[in-house]
């Protein structure tokens, strides 16, 4: 009789499940499982079977009543052998009580409508080189988001995102090799992104802005960080300006998932979220 554990993640798991996600094709950013250990350092799990990795998923708690599902990956050679519905499982016993969302590849909307999942909006990555002209003279300062007090910078982020985040939010803006710059108007922060280097094009997320403009501003200054690089953002549909914009700097799509929640769609700032965080983390 074959034996399949599912553990937490050890961290050299973690620097797998980042491959495994590579192997698939989400180009995962290089640091990104370090700030994601720190967001709960237990929500990461691994099937394995007679002790080998095969399966994984991510179910994050967030504050009281908020997670999130992610890296929900069996390996091909054990698809459609029963193991990554017990890794779903596990995942949605841990997150149990929560509201729960995810990001998922838009052909597997039924299945998580079988779990219990509505569709909130989708999300279609944009990639290219930002076109560089254009720049927003003078409507807003764009600074080094840590020239700016933390406190200020979180409180900034709980507009987009159903509960705190601060650890998490902390570690994904300071990691080496990545630049996050804010948007600052009369003291009032109207803009903050991230970019940091993975195997493909760089990833920009989060991407907050009061419009499209200053979006702009951001997407042009976090890419001068990688002269001539690619760029990838995750744009909601649900923010109707976003598309627009990211055509207008020159970007396609390529590639497209749903946002979905087990409940009401948390009211967050739509109109100003250009770019999601992370598509494992939401």
């Amino acid at each position: 009789m074959t034996t399949f554990e599912i553990t937490g993640a050890s961290a050299a798991d973690m620097e797998m499940i980042r491959g495994w996600a590579d192997e698939e094709g989400w180009n995962p950013g290089d640091s990104d499982r370090f700030a994601f250990a720190v967001a709960d350092p237990e929500g990461f799990l691994v099937g394995r079977l007679e002790g080998e990795p095969v399966a994984c998923v991510s179910a994050v708690r967030y504050g009281a009543g908020f997670g999130f599902i992610g890296f929900y990956i069996a390996r091909p050679s054990h698809r459609g052998q029963g193991y990554g519905i017990r890794m779903w499982d596990a995942a949605m016993r841990r997150l149990d009580g929560r509201l729960i969302g995810l990001d998922g590849v838009v052909e597997q909307q039924d299945n998580y409508r079988k779990s219990g999942f509505r569709h909130a909006w989708n999300n279609m990555r944009y990639e290219g080189v930002p076109r560089a002209e254009g720049e927003a003279g003078g409507r807003v300062e764009i600074v080094d988001a840590a020239s700016l007090p933390f406190g200020r910078l979180a409180a900034y982020d709980r507009r987009f995102f159903p509960e705190p985040r601060d650890a998490f939010l902390s570690a994904w803006t300071a990691l080496p090799g990545r630049t996050a710059l804010a948007a600052v108007r009369d003291g009032r922060i109207e803009g903050l992104g991230v970019i940091r280097p993975s195997s493909g094009a760089h990833r920009i997320g989060p991407l907050y802005a009061a419009d499209p403009e200053v979006a702009a501003a951001l997407v042009r200054g976090l890419a001068r960080s990688a002269p001539g690089a690619a760029v990838a953002v995750d744009v909601p549909d649900a923010n109707p300006h976003a598309a627009g914009l990211f055509e207008a700097l020159g970007l396609e799509p390529t590639f497209e998932t749903a946002r979905m929640y087990t409940g009401p769609t948390p009211e967050l700032a739509l109109a100003e979220l250009f770019g999601v965080t992370s598509l494992e983390l939401g």
